[in-house]
């Protein structure tokens, strides 16, 4: 049998002496407070991209609309509930999401273009997945084995977003 690497009577005096502390422990090995800047940054991000995405759905017009629209609207609520995951591991870690709109726009990466016509609807979106995609790639390299919690988190959303690409990539090349 293998033996703890932690002295388990030190172990449980930490966790009795810490227990405020929540989740993070003496383990926690990423920065946590750049942890909840960056983390708050990415809710600014799904945030800008649920409007964005949502306002895309009710002005998509024109013949070939109605399933483009359908999709715009699906990714809105999956960039909220981007946006609701990233929120939830926030306060996770003892901090508070940011959703002050007069900051949301200034941290996030992506911008909100309320196109003009349903191609430049599918490009602005397909833009703001691309960037979401090398924005989450960038994060998770960054935390590496840190935070796998969190690091889970940012993976889950990273294939949501590749799949967003590839479907406004698959909307332009109809």
């Amino acid at each position: 049998m293998a033996e703890f690497l932690t002295d388990v009577h030190a172990l449980r005096d930490r966790a009795r002496s810490e227990m405020m502390d929540g989740p993070v422990t003496a383990a926690y090995g990423a920065d946590l407070p750049r942890v909840i800047e960056m983390l708050n940054t990415a809710l600014a991000t799904e945030i800008v991209c649920t409007l964005r995405y949502r306002q895309h759905h009710y002005m998509a017009k024109g013949l070939n609309s109605e399933p483009v629209a359908q999709e715009f609207l699906e990714h809105s609520n999956e960039e909220q509930g981007h946006a609701d995951l990233l929120a939830a591991r926030i306060a996770q870690l003892g901090g508070t999401p940011d959703m002050d709109p007069a900051r949301v726009v200034g941290r996030s990466h992506a911008e909100y273009v309320p196109a003009a016509d349903l191609k430049q609807m599918i490009q602005e979106n397909l833009v703001a997945e691309r960037i979401a995609v090398a924005t989450y790639t960038e994060m998770i390299t960054w935390l590496g084995d840190g935070d796998p919690t969190t690091k889970r988190v940012l993976e889950t959303i990273l294939a949501a977003e590749e799949e967003h690409a590839d479907d406004m990539l698959g909307f332009l090349e109809n």
